[in-house]
């Protein structure tokens, strides 16, 4: 063991430092280990900010969170290379080594604290309401046109990616279809006039990509919202996506764009085509424009291309006014739009009043859709009084590329109790309803929604009148589910005027129930076992069961009028769509 030598002269020819009380002991080549200790700190700090990749701005709560780390580091290698947990008497050496990185963390400390409070709500509720500019004098009947069903999106995120795993065949053509899988994100966009999802692949595992990183993703896919069909897109060889947020270490795409603008502060990233059906991930840079933390807003777009990572920055003016950038559609997050109506709704009419009184507060619903209007898509969420928030008092728009914002004032059911009408309506199945768009069926707020079964196919579509929500009407295509709510409508004394054969015409070939993607058929015979009637939409279904069988075959009596003939003991034969399984297969006679 080292022994301990202490200068009680006060002098410095020891280990001692000081004098007197201040006295205390350093450990053997102290100067080195602080040395080490110094170089530790950079190498930590640097592979710490190589994965945080905190912006190198003063506006961002990640930055101070990353020096305090750093700080953190040259304590912890202090602390490790003086020993001081085998020998206590060096404890007063690692305080005073501790000092100066003390002093940083609470100047971090401090400098945070104060930026939140005089960011608060609190003190700046004015500010925060106007972030968002929204109009109010919109009338629903006038603005928002008939709905054109030739347009409106029928698939959600999870059912768009369930059509989009049957793409990977595709691969097989380069012998990839195992190498890959089918990327989480899907974003909403306009292509070529029709509202479609755009999304990435994703690499099977850590070793799959290891062996395909070199040449990258061989294309994207894209699903149509109105038609069903999914396609994938296959880009040519040696121009194939290497920068994505599925990559790692250098084209990792959130890497790659922090090492081009280490100052700025970014929303995620998402993926968008142009009309040419060229990759690219759009990056919003985001500006705190309420004291040091507050009034998160967009002001700019860095656009990466996907296949060079060639990054390029425009002014949000840009993107707004220059035809050159028309294709893009999302420039701000859905989930920021929510929390700046959100202050606007509540604040509007100061901090005092959204707690106090609460005159004219207002918030969004719980949940949000997208909406393809004048080739643009807005974010659409209901808004429901802090008072009586079991019911919606509007909706508001908001174009997701200008932040242009309309509020119509609509009263009626919100939007998670309509969709629980549309279930309640097909229980027996279980199916579940996508997040409603509120179209205008001829001057009548309706609700629209898709209802998907387990594997998040659509079956059926529902209506749902908003101001009455007991009127809830079903149906396999659109055509029938909108001769259903015109029926319904018309019990209740709502009389409207629908062209039922123009909505049949626009949706025939497009939307069935199914899946689009040309789907297989398979045909099933048997002896029938057990029959079941069941009126639903004021349509009669028969349920019938085959011997040796565990299905129920759902055959509409209006298309198959043949059904209501069976019994029990006849032989029959079914087709029905390949890949359906479960409980209830919809199907038709053979």
């Amino acid at each position: 063991m080292e022994p301990i030598k202490v200068d009680f002269t006060g002098g410095n020819g020891g280990k001692g430092k000081g004098s007197g009380k201040d006295a205390y002991l350093s450990p053997s080549k102290a100067g080195l280990k602080t040395a080490i200790s110094i170089v530790g700190t950079i190498i930590g700090a640097a592979i710490a900010y190589y994965f945080m990749l905190p912006a190198l701005n003063f506006k961002s709560t990640e930055l101070y969170f990353f020096v305090g780390i750093v700080a953190v580091i040259y304590l912890a290698l202090q602390v490790l290379l003086s020993g001081v947990i085998l020998k206590p008497e060096y404890t007063k050496y690692v305080k005073k080594q501790s000092v100066v990185p003390g002093i940083i963390i609470g100047v971090l400390a401090v400098v945070v604290g104060v930026g939140m409070l005089f960011s608060s709500v609190v003190f700046r509720a004015s500010s925060y309401s106007k972030i968002i500019s929204v109009s109010e004098d919109k009338t629903f009947s006038s603005d928002i046109k008939q709905a054109d069903f030739k347009s409106v999106p029928v698939l959600d995120t999870a059912a768009s990616a369930a059509l989009a795993t049957r793409t990977l065949g595709d691969l097989a053509s380069i012998n990839k279809e195992s190498q890959f899988e089918v990327a989480s994100q899907f974003t909403q966009i306009n292509y070529k006039n029709s509202p479609v999802r755009v999304g990435t692949l994703a690499y099977g595992d850590i070793f799959k990509w290891f062996k395909n990183t070199k040449e990258g993703m061989p294309g994207y896919i894209i699903v149509n919202m109105v038609t069903q069909k999914t396609e994938f897109v296959m880009l040519k060889e040696g121009n194939y996506i290497r920068y994505s947020t599925e990559e790692h270490f250098s084209k990792y795409l959130m890497r790659h764009v922090r090492f081009a603008y280490p100052t700025y502060i970014f929303d995620e990233p998402h993926f968008e085509i142009d009309e040419e059906g060229r990759p690219f991930w759009l990056c919003p840079v985001l500006d705190k424009t309420i004291g040091l933390f507050g009034g998160t807003d967009v002001k700019g777009v860095v656009i990466v291309n996907a296949i060079t990572g060639e990054c390029n920055e425009y002014s949000l003016e840009t993107i707004k006014n220059d035809k050159e950038f028309q294709w893009i559609d999302g420039i701000y997050s859905n989930d920021l739009l929510v929390e700046q109506y959100n202050y606007y709704g509540k604040y509007s009419g100061g901090f005092i009043n959204s707690i106090i009184g609460q005159e004219g507060v207002r918030v969004a619903t719980e949940g949000s859709n997208f909406l393809a209007l004048n080739d643009d898509v807005y974010m659409y969420t209901g808004v429901t009084s802090v008072s009586n928030d079991q019911a919606i008092i509007g909706f508001v728009l908001v174009n997701m590329r200008t932040k242009e914002s309309n509020f119509y004032e609509v009263s009626g059911a919100k939007e998670y109790s309509a969709m629980s009408s549309a279930e309640g309506q097909v229980q027996n199945y279980k199916w579940t309803a996508t997040f409603p768009i509120l179209l205008n069926i001829s001057g009548q707020p309706t609700y629209f929604m898709s209802l998907k079964d387990d594997a998040n196919l659509v079956k059926h579509y529902a209506m749902v009148n908003v101001q009455n929500y007991q009127v809830v009407a079903t149906g396999k295509t659109i055509a029938e589910c909108t001769e259903n709510y015109v029926k319904l409508l018309a019990q209740s004394n709502i009389n409207i005027k629908v062209d039922i054969d123009d909505i049949k015409n626009d949706t025939d070939n497009s939307q069935t129930g199914k899946d689009q993607t040309e789907a297989e058929t398979v045909t099933v015979k048997g002896v029938v076992s057990e029959i079941r009637t069941a009126v639903m939409g004021g349509e009669s279904y028969y349920f019938i069961k085959l011997e040796k069988g565990k299905s129920y075959y759902k055959v509409s009596a209006s298309s198959n009028e043949a059904v209501v003939i069976l019994n029990v003991g006849d032989s029959v034969s079914f087709t029905y769509t390949k890949g359906e399984s479960g409980s209830v297969i919809e199907a038709k006679l053979g």
